[in-house]
């Protein structure tokens, strides 16, 4: 029996995938692309990298597909895919001798270039986060996960997911206000 947070449309989805359909995996990733990329590139703040990684999310995901539990929704689950990537790459990364490739990066690409003031205070901001506090911040803010979602996606307790929170929002509006934005990052109770 289908859960009812879990659209029929996405169990079909699946299935066509199971059955080896390539227009329903086509499809599959269209759904998720944009998703799926957003998170990684928040997360690992590289767009090459977040590029590499979303490849690598779909390949585990499609290994993975048939362990998917069909009363859960999907997109969770996926993240949660994504999320676990993204810290193992994370933590490759920093075992890496330090290079200065950010500078080469926005230098290399206009679309970094042109993003506004803010967006770029907003993610030197969440590049400062601790790696937890940052995937809890994105999941929340940019995915628009539940508490209960994002500590689904993380694997903790929803009470820590919570203070993770607080404590993302307040480093980040601190250091917003510091680069001169007054205003706070918003305090949502949503659950």
């Amino acid at each position: 029996m289908i859960g009812p947070e879990v659209q029929l449309p996405e169990v079909q989805l699946v299935e066509r995938c199971l059955a080896g359909d390539s227009s329903g995996a086509r499809s599959f990733v269209e759904m998720f692309q944009g998703t799926i990329f957003g998170l990684c590139y928040r997360m690992v703040g590289h767009r090459q990298d977040a590029e590499d990684l979303t490849q690598e999310v779909f390949t585990r995901a499609f290994r993975s597909l048939s362990g998917w539990d069909r009363i859960r929704p999907l997109k969770p689950w996926l993240l949660m895919i994504a999320a676990n990537c993204c810290r193992t790459a994370l933590s490759k990364r920093a075992r890496l001798p330090e290079c200065n490739e950010f500078a080469d990066d926005v230098a290399a690409r206009p679309e970094i270039v042109r993003d506004t003031e803010f967006a770029e205070a907003v993610q030197r901001a969440l590049a400062t986060l601790r790696e937890d506090h940052r995937a809890c911040f994105i999941l929340f803010y940019e995915q628009e996960l539940s508490v209960n979602e994002v500590a689904e996606t993380l694997g903790c307790p929803e009470g820590t997911i919570k203070t993770w929170l607080h404590r993302a929002r307040k480093d980040v509006a601190e250091l917003l206000k510091r680069q001169g934005f007054g205003a706070d990052v918003p305090d949502s109770n949503r659950d």
